[in-house]
């Protein structure tokens, strides 16, 4: 069931309304709440409703062990969930790939012992919510918070607005929300209808119309277009999949503040970024706050001198790179990021070590950082974008194409694409005093001011909508 779609409005208008009429019976709201989040979740198929239960029931009676056994049997508890949610994870989404790597491995040995193909579809969402069960398990282990009931804990895991593509929602963040008893006269309407708006506008417009007009066709057959359009196609993308990506976390976040719950941000304006440090900062933040505390202190974190931190930030982005697809050309994204994230905390310590002051001081300086963080940022992303390890090396190749002119750099692309990226610039308090604007009409003005937004984008978005980048992760 896809954000923007009529099903889904019809979907909404029903549990909107369910949820309000039954908020104040907890004991009516939360099965009720489950229930709808498994209708939305099997629209895609009902065979992965099952695997969503029983993640569900594994982790909770894994979570109520570990909570209740001893120091050593928590341990023990912890681990095994964890191992348990990386197997179902390894099983649906890395098996194949493992399997055909080790497979041609052997017969480079001259043995012919193939390990079976299983092909499974990808349970959509998958990722997305094993990382959410590992961080309850994980915090119940190290005490961070409380245990919660089978039901609460079932709410949490399945809830709709982030089951398929996030924000990664931790149950700390959850659990009070859950408790507490929202009010519907205090709902930030306002803020939320401007979240899914933007979102739609992101997602049916801006994200469509690149993919349709260049990118698809680019990255498709590199070598029939000129150098320029490539390096556009490439530029593109990277407004694309921010486009898409935050997109649908800005209507997921929406959709949960009218249900009465608020979760945390997930993009801050990443192409503004000045280094790759900064840049995870600021895109995907709930996976990136994820996996700094769930995989990079774990492992030591800067804290047992330089090269144990260079080496735990290449293996955080080399697994984040393998968490985003079974394929090598998500381990090479990874490590590019791993590498380049290396270097960059090697260069700072060293200057800061022998006190140097900046190389380029003022704001030439800083255009310069952030030249060079976007088109590292671009460069991963043709390996992430592209079918093949071979199709990335031919985009790249194409960069140095000038024959071939195709037509596609159109002077709407262009302006598209680099509005966009300029968009990325604009002050905070612009945003805020627009909603803050909005917020002020009336319902009947209000209701006339989403009612048009819907037309435009109705309009200016093409027939049918595709799915989210993101769901195939």
């Amino acid at each position: 069931m896809l954000f923007p779609t009529f099903v889904f409005g019809a979907f909404f208008v029903v549990v909107f309304v369910v949820n309000w009429l039954t908020r104040p019976h907890p004991a009516v709201w939360k099965p009720l709440m489950l229930a709808a989040s498994i209708v939305f979740y099997g629209w895609w198929s009902w065979r992965f409703v099952f695997l969503l239960l029983a993640t569900i029931v594994i982790n909770w009676v894994v979570g109520h062990y570990a909570i209740t056994g001893s120091d050593q049997g928590r341990r023990w508890w912890v681990g095994l969930g964890v191992a348990g949610n990386l197997t179902i994870l390894g099983v649906f989404k890395y098996w194949d790939f493992f399997a055909v790597e080790m497979s041609n491995l052997l017969e480079g040995f001259g043995i012919s012992n193939a390990l079976p193909v299983l092909e499974y579809t990808l349970p959509v969402g998958i990722s997305f919510y094993t990382f959410q069960a590992m961080s309850y398990i994980i915090d119940i282990g190290r005490g961070n918070i409380r245990e919660m009931t089978p039901l609460d804990f079932a709410v949490y895991l399945s809830f709709f607005p982030q089951l398929v593509a996030g924000p990664i929602v931790r149950a700390s963040e959850m659990a009070p929300q859950l408790a507490a008893r929202a009010d519907p006269r205090h709902v930030p309407a306002a803020e939320a209808f401007g979240l899914i708006l933007n979102g739609l506008f992101k997602k049916v417009v801006i994200s469509s119309f690149l993919a349709s007009e260049i990118v698809d066709g680019v990255f498709s057959d590199p070598g029939a277009h000129s150098g320029p359009e490539v390096v556009l196609a490439v530029y593109a993308y990277a407004v694309q999949i921010y486009a898409d990506f935050s997109g649908y976390t800005d209507i997921a976040i929406g959709v949960a503040l009218l249900l009465g719950f608020r979760f945390p941000q997930n993009f801050d304006n990443p192409y503004r970024a000045l280094t790759l440090q900064d840049f995870w900062r600021r895109w995907h933040m709930t996976l990136s706050r994820w996996l700094r505390d769930y995989l990079y202190v774990p492992l030591g974190g800067n804290r047992k001198g330089r090269a144990n931190t260079y080496r735990n930030l290449m293996i955080v982005m080399l697994l984040g790179g393998l968490w985003h697809g079974s394929t090598w050309n998500f381990v090479i994204w990874g490590g590019i990021h791993g590498v380049v994230l290396a270097v960059e905390r090697l260069v700072r310590e060293q200057r800061e070590r022998s006190g140097a002051p900046p190389i380029l001081p003022g704001p030439w300086g800083e255009v310069v950082r952030w030249l060079v963080t976007f088109h590292v940022v671009c460069l991963a992303w043709v390996f992430f974008r592209s079918e093949s390890l071979t199709a990335a090396v031919e985009m790249l190749g194409a960069v140095a194409n000038f024959d071939n002119y195709a037509g596609t750099a159109t002077p709407l692309v262009i302006a598209v694409t680099f509005g966009a990226l300029a968009f990325q610039f604009m002050p905070t308090d612009w945003f805020d005093e627009l909603r803050d604007g909005f917020a002020s009409l009336g319902w009947v003005a209000q209701g006339a001011v989403v009612g048009v937004s819907l037309v435009a984008i109705d309009v200016l978005g093409p027939t049918g909508v595709a799915p989210f980048i993101y769901f195939q992760f």
